[in-house]
């Protein structure tokens, strides 16, 4: 039977190591299958019994962002990534590692808790009450709106944008190209608009809009294919017409 060889980045932050596994190859198999076979059996290459690989999942259907990883260097998710594209002909190596730009827990798991952070910053939901009459519909969506938001809705905080960005880092508190998408989706909902100048002020300081690099690493990255790099400069302006606003004291 036809094998591979999985080499994982293990450890915490304070001790970090590679182990290798070798693995039969299924046609099928992702690499989440593949740690799922390492944790019933966790017998590296050696053959010395180790500890299971520590990593994060949830939907397996690329839609919750949970298993983010750094798959032979790249960013992306590890339930959709196929053993067979990845080895030649079921055979070679696959590198795993976990994201760089958050805390490592453990192994392949990382604290993506700055995504979410980020998110209540910009107040990225839909603040419904005083929105429109209780006693009526809410406020109308055309198709042609639904259609322009709707690749900007299935953004899953997933990391890859940031994991791949050179101003997101340790030193940088950079809200991220997922965050400024996000304020522009809301800010188009007709409901959502109500809160329009809270998003904007929320990325007009220095950990905002004012810190993207246009690398456009974000947009090559997305598992989503979502128009980042769109959104950025369209919330830029936007940003820049309520800083005039605020300083001029117009009304909103």
């Amino acid at each position: 039977m036809r094998t591979y060889i999985l080499k994982i980045l293990r450890g915490t932050s304070q001790h970090q190591y590679w182990e290798e596994f070798e693995l039969p190859f299924h046609p099928d198999a992702n690499v989440i299958s593949s740690l799922m076979e390492i944790q019933k059996n966790p017998i590296n290459k050696l053959g010395k019994k180790t500890t299971p690989v520590v990593w994060e999942q949830g939907c397996l259907e690329e839609v919750c962002g949970s298993c983010s990883m750094l798959i032979n260097g790249k960013p992306r998710q590890a339930c959709t990534a196929l053993i067979k594209d990845y080895t030649c002909h079921g055979s070679g190596t696959l590198t795993l590692a976990p994201f760089t730009k958050f805390p490592l827990i453990r192994d392949l798991q990382v604290d993506r808790s700055r995504l979410f952070e980020v998110l209540k910053k910009v107040h990225a939901w839909i603040f419904a009450r005083g929105s429109y009459d209780n006693k009526e519909f809410g406020l109308k969506v055309s198709p042609e709106l639904q259609e322009s938001l709707y690749p900007l809705s299935t953004c899953m905080t997933c990391g890859c944008c940031s994991e791949s960005c050179p101003q997101v880092s340790e030193k940088s508190k950079f809200i991220g190209p997922a965050a400024i998408s996000q304020v522009r989706l809301f800010n188009s909902n007709p409901a959502g608009r109500l809160e329009k100048p809270i998003r904007l002020r929320a990325i007009l300081d220095h950990e905002g809009i004012s810190a993207c690099g246009n690398a456009q690493n974000c947009v090559r990255v997305c598992p989503k294919k979502i128009p980042l790099t769109e959104s950025i400069p369209l919330i830029a302006r936007e940003a820049t017409k309520q800083a005039l606003k605020d300083f001029f004291g117009l009304p909103e």
